[in-house]
């Protein structure tokens, strides 16, 4: 699928919540294979948060779709300028297109972001330590297991809602060229 990238902008929060709701949470996000849906209930991100992340001058919350359709938003990404690195978070693609390379055309884009955008040259993330089939496709990338982990914020709704108690993220690291 030939996809155009932009920056997403303030009218496009409500899509990205949307899309990004889509694919990590409740029934319609089980077309996909990176469905959270059996571990957490709840929200994955809302407008607030969406808003917020466009207003931070060290973030670029990347877009793609289809470039007959530039509003109908098919993936999704945050990066972020943490200084010597760059975050990469809120990852989503349409769950019905999911494993037809759009999310590798993303990461890719993200990544060269990170480096003309920022500077850095190695992007990390979190992923929650049971997506072991996520994690591999990562690593697939190019990204490294670091064993280091950080705790899942239970209690803590705007997370979601676990389903269970052994949720913990865990730090992949990979250094761009």
């Amino acid at each position: 699928m030939d996809l155009s990238f932009r920056f997403a902008a303030e009218s496009d929060v409500p899509n990205l919540v949307a899309l990004v709701e889509s694919a990590y949470r409740g029934e319609a996000s089980r077309a996909g294979w990176t469905t959270e849906a059996d571990f957490l209930d709840g929200q994955r991100t809302d407008a607030e948060e969406v808003a917020g992340l466009l207003e931070d001058a060290d973030s670029r919350v990347l877009v793609a779709a289809d470039p007959d359709r530039p509003d109908d938003l098919v993936a999704c990404c945050h990066v972020e300028n943490r200084g010597d690195y760059a975050y990469f978070g809120m990852f989503a693609v349409r769950p019905g297109l999911q494993g037809g390379g759009v999310g590798k055309a993303v990461i890719a884009e993200a990544e060269r972001v990170a480096v003309t955008a920022f500077g850095v040259r190695e992007m990390r993330m979190t992923v929650i330590s049971v997506r072991d089939e996520l994690i591999a496709w990562y690593a697939r990338r190019g990204y490294t297991r670091t064993g280091k982990t950080t705790p899942f914020p239970y209690g803590d709704e705007r997370f979601g809602l676990p389903k269970r108690d052994d949720l913990e993220f865990e730090l992949l690291i990979k250094p761009l060229r």
